[in-house]
């Protein structure tokens, strides 16, 4: 199937050409400039959410939840799911997402699992990709789901409009590396299976860490849930839709968005000038044993890369 064919029935929301899309967007297809060029005036309509924690927090429990309160609201849900590649198939590992399984057979839900492959860039950029086509196939709202909270997938929750931060009870001695990232990626905390032993302190220490931390417009509320239970659930949704409403009022939802596409340029632009560079230091005959002889430094052999590629 061309581009054009391919893009015509992701815009009808035709599941399957949506599902081959992405396939494109993980294999990093030769086709791909051709179908996002196609899909790209149908974009900007979905609101997207990330959510991300630590393994074993409940996310897919949680996107559960998230997917049958929007359904009980008629609102079309995509989630996309950003998984381990596996070292064998270059398949997505936990591809099944069988807590979610009970949506299956909704048309007004659709799930995917996506690994990264071959796509240049990896996860920052086959995001964003696969999230534009998934707005395109008309989805009002995408959730992206990804495997825990080191600095890859909070990168990839950035891709979205509001981030839910997960954690559990006792989550404090776990993620000490990574809290200074997810303070500020947090858009909404969610503490999650808040029927255990702690859940109050854990929902302690956020506030405090947060009234420590520098103060900005919004200020990230944490929600005790329990997706097991279906506690909490209402108020998730309710402060997700708050920081919706504030983002709209104060202008950030589009400053937001058209920051994360330059972003987005950029690193594409970046990768490319990065190919090529690889290809212009194989031709020049020489430049790794000048280099390992000291007969040029590392600032003078870049300056020689770059004098190639723009023809200075």
């Amino acid at each position: 199937m061309d581009a054009e064919a391919l893009a015509q029935k992701v815009r009808a929301g035709d599941a399957r050409a949506v599902a081959c899309a992405i396939s494109w967007v993980e294999d990093g297809a030769g086709a791909l400039p051709a179908l996002s060029a196609a899909l790209y005036p149908e974009t900007g309509r979905a609101y997207t959410i990330g959510l991300t924690g630590a393994p074993g927090v409940g996310k897919s429990s949680l996107t559960a939840r998230v997917i049958e309160t929007a359904r009980g609201r008629d609102i079309t849900v995509a989630v996309l799911a950003i998984d381990p590649t596996s070292p064998f198939t270059g398949g997505a590992l936990l591809g099944d997402r069988l807590r979610m399984q009970t949506h299956a057979t909704d048309p007004g839900v659709f799930i995917r699992s996506m690994a990264t492959r071959g796509h240049l860039g990896g996860l920052a950029l086959a995001t964003p990709e696969a999230i534009r086509i998934l707005d395109a196939s008309g989805r009002d709202l995408i959730v992206v789901e990804t495997v825990g909270v080191g600095q890859v997938e909070v990168e990839v929750a950035k891709a979205t409009d509001t981030t839910l931060v997960v954690v559990n009870p006792g989550w404090g001695d776990s993620v000490q590396a990574a809290k200074a990232g997810i303070l500020e990626v947090a858009d909404v905390f969610v503490v999650n299976k808040a029927d255990r032993e702690g859940a109050d302190a854990a929902v302690r220490d956020l506030e405090v860490m947060l009234g420590m931390g520098p103060k900005r417009g919004w200020t990230p509320p944490v929600v005790p849930t329990s997706a097991l239970e279906g506690n909490g659930i209402e108020e998730l949704w309710a402060a997700a839709e708050s920081h919706r409403e504030y983002l709209s009022a104060s202008g950030d939802l589009e400053r937001r968005r058209s920051a994360r596409l330059l972003a987005e340029v950029e690193e594409m632009a970046s990768q490319r000038l990065k190919r090529s560079a690889a290809d212009v230091a194989r031709e020049l005959h020489g430049l790794a044993e000048d280099l390992a002889a000291r007969r040029v430094d590392p600032y003078e052999a870049a300056a020689l890369l770059e004098a190639r590629l723009t023809g200075r």
